[in-house]
């Protein structure tokens, strides 16, 4: 019989330092086998040049070159947890199954399927809590029902961070507690069909002079003074208590961010609706155009306005897109085209490096106008005015549309102040009904 292990299953948490479930598991009293699946009910639906699968599939391969040193290695698998799970119980004595919670609908379906697959076999399934400082349970009115308006909920939030602390986990130092067996090659891109390119993905660090600037210049995209560590928190591979810390140190502006973050994420969790209808009701009575042609013309850059365009043209190419232009191109799409909020969604869903569900649906209906806290429908960003205040030397535009004020550059796909005459019409339609 083998000796009896324990695992930890990396996910969105791909970091040795200050992780929560890796610590527990680390100081369990057992040889703890790391293991990550790339899960093929999530790759199948992605295209094979996916910079999200390239960004896990390297930073892998960096975590592994870190573990080097141990003379350890995590154990890579590709397929359906349930069928990976299953083997690692045929081929290992295993006691628990430690992980850090995730809260997205498809993960909560998985987690129950695997947990049900180890308690039949008599294995207990531990995870902690590390993507959020706070979860939705945590922060309620006096009430217990939950926040829907951010300020009162940020109070709150601060006030209980600032009562309780930002704890560490240092499972770093515990590492030599890992299991001195070296596991099989991983799996190929190749093999699991994709074509990405190889390179490291180190260990972030928070840019703190960003971080102390971010109130005066996170609105200017020429000056790309964002700190682009959303995607670092999308995957775990920064901790986000880390995160806080620097932003209680250096820019409370920032630290809203991520309470930003974590207000969206308690909505999503005591609100589920909201994957597919609007968080207010009254806003599913919209009588969206939504016109298959604008709709490309938006994805592809090409609508006639030179900032949407150079939003639209970055995303595309680099899988980001400054803040203050996300607003801007959202906007556009649900107001001057009255497209529906849940078709660019998607498309966030699919190109953005950073997508969170809880925040992309949450910025969407924000912006649409149809969701808790959102911006009220009559707020209709002028694009020619946003660049005028944001991008005043058309740096931005410029970078992202070489042919803008040439003759290759399209006209306007809709009059400005005729889309925006219409869609106050539209809405007030369908809130009166």
């Amino acid at each position: 019989m083998n000796s009896p292990v324990n695992v930890f299953w990396f996910r969105r948490d791909l970091r040795l330092n200050d992780n929560h479930g890796l610590f527990e598991a680390l100081r369990s009293g057992l040889p703890i086998l790391p293991v990550f699946i790339f899960d093929s009910n999530i790759l199948e639906k992605l295209p094979e040049e996916d910079l999200r699968v390239a960004f896990i599939y390297n930073r892998i391969n960096t975590l592994n070159t870190q573990l080097e040193k141990f003379n350890r290695k995590i154990a890579v698998f590709y397929g359906k947890p349930e069928v990976v799970f299953a083997g690692l119980i045929s081929e290992y004595s295993i006691e628990s199954v430690y992980t850090n919670h995730d809260y997205e609908p498809y993960a909560l379906e998985r987690d129950n399927s695997v947990s049900n697959l180890l308690k039949s076999s008599g294995i207990a399934f531990k995870t902690f809590k590390d993507q959020v400082l706070f979860e939705a349970g945590e922060i309620q009115k006096s009430d217990g029902t939950p926040y829907v308006v951010f300020t009162p909920y940020s109070k709150k939030w601060l006030e209980k961070m600032n009562a309780e602390g930002v704890a560490h986990y240092d499972s770093e130092s515990i590492l030599v507690n890992l299991l001195d067996k070296t596991p099989s090659a991983m799996p190929t891109p190749a093999q699991m069909g994709f074509s990405i390119s190889m390179s490291s993905v180190y260990d972030p660090e928070i840019p703190s002079a960003l971080v102390k600037d971010y109130a005066e210049s996170r609105n200017f995209p020429d000056q790309d003074k964002t700190t682009r560590l959303g995607v670092h928190l999308r995957f775990g591979t920064i901790s986000v208590r880390e995160c806080i810390n620097e932003g209680r140190k250096n820019s409370l502006v920032w630290l809203n961010e991520l309470i930003w973050r974590e207000f969206f994420m308690q909505i999503l969790a005591h609100y589920p609706k909201v994957v597919n209808n609007a968080f207010r009701s009254d806003y599913d009575r919209i009588l969206w155009v939504n016109n298959e042609d604008q709709f490309k013309r938006w994805c592809e850059g090409t609508t006639g306005y030179p900032l949407v365009d150079a939003g639209m043209r970055e995303l595309s190419q680099t899988g980001f897109m400054h803040n203050r232009v996300r607003m801007v191109v959202a906007s556009f799409l649900t107001k001057h085209l009255l497209i529906d909020w849940r078709w660019g969604e998607a498309w966030f869903a699919e190109k953005l490096m950073d997508f969170e569900l809880s925040s992309n649906n949450g910025n969407w209906q924000w912006a649409a106008g149809t969701g808790c806290d959102a911006a009220p429908y009559f707020r209709i960003f002028n694009p020619y005015e946003q660049a005028k205040k944001f991008d005043k030397n058309e740096v931005y535009i410029r970078r992202w549309v070489p042919e803008y004020k040439s003759a290759a550059y399209p006209s306007p796909i809709v009059d400005h102040q005729t889309a925006r005459i219409r869609c106050l019409e539209v809405y007030k339609t369908a809130l009166k009904a």
